[in-house]
């Protein structure tokens, strides 16, 4: 278990610590082009490859988008009183709260986790995250909703497309799913890279308000990941993928909505750093548990 725990967490460390090194030591990095192409080739080249290329049921990919938003909506309902009784902004606090890192962290862990299964279940978690934040998300932090910046996110057309065919049965060919296997090979390194140099560029302010957000989010999401198996009687992989994506540290893109709005990204930025070191320093706890409830190992 020891040595399981250990090739899963360190390619993580690895991938993220060359981004962190490489800002550090003040290397060219050109974020908006490597965003660019995360978000536009990498995301929905992995997106499709993945989905079509392995034969899961169109009942399991569902059953995992239907948690994603069951643990979001959970979230939602137990962070809100308490950021009221703190008396803290929902506008700049609810979505560092609502969105965990699934697409950094998230789906490299359950790809080394649980094979590319699982990075399939993973994808359509994320797929329903993705869709939440670019539209509830952003209108939390901006005060206006809207359904603009999503008809724009590529990663969308490419969950329906894969949708589309599996649920057709339509046989995609051979090189076809081999292009997007390997554009969107690009995708998990790159996101684990721009983790690191993000890490670098941020600064924690507030840091007693930045641990007990970060601690809120953490407690939280695996609460709702737990809830959210036990409701809807997931098998053991869509078991450990749930409960793991749900307890992600903070996003990245919160922090990108505060500052576009002036929703305290300061402190935003804090939560982000703080509740991804804590992270990384409780994921080998965290993924005992995973590993104990979902029966996947041990």
């Amino acid at each position: 278990m020891l040595y399981q725990l250990f090739t899963i967490i360190v390619p993580v460390f690895i991938c993220a610590g060359i981004g962190y090194a490489w800002a550090r030591l003040k290397l060219q990095f050109d974020n908006e082009t490597i965003t660019s192409l995360v978000t536009l080739v990498g995301t929905p080249s992995l997106v499709f490859g993945t989905l079509v290329g392995l034969e899961l049921s169109m009942e399991s990919l569902l059953r995992l988008g239907a948690g994603s938003a069951l643990v979001t909506a959970v979230t939602v309902a137990v962070v809100i009183p308490i950021l009221f009784l703190a008396k803290k902004s929902v506008r700049a606090f609810l979505p560092a709260l609502m969105f965990p890192n699934t697409g950094n962290i998230g789906l490299p862990l359950c790809l080394f986790a649980f094979g590319q299964e699982g990075l399939a279940l993973a994808i359509s978690y994320f797929a329903v995250q993705a869709v939440v934040m670019f539209t509830i998300g952003t209108g939390i932090a901006s005060g206006q909703f809207g359904l603009s910046s999503l008809t724009r996110n590529p990663i969308i057309y490419a969950v329906a497309a894969a949708l589309a065919c599996i649920f057709a049965d339509i046989q995609v060919p051979k090189w076809i799913i081999d292009t997007a296997d390997l554009a969107g090979g690009i995708c998990i390194p790159l996101l684990l890279f721009a983790l690191g140099v993000s890490l670098a560029k941020l600064r924690v302010s507030n840091l007693m308000q930045s641990f007990g957000i970060s601690a809120l989010r953490l407690v939280v999401g695996f609460g709702s990941g737990v809830l959210g198996v036990w409701i809807l009687g997931t098998t053991a992989m869509e078991t450990g993928v749930l409960i793991l994506m749900s307890s992600m540290p903070v996003a990245i893109f919160p922090y990108l909505f505060a500052v576009r709005y002036n929703r305290e990204p300061e402190t935003i930025a804090g939560c982000v750093i703080v509740s991804t070191i804590i992270g990384f320093v409780t994921m080998p706890g965290l993924l005992y548990l995973v590993f104990r409830l979902s029966g996947t190992a041990g």
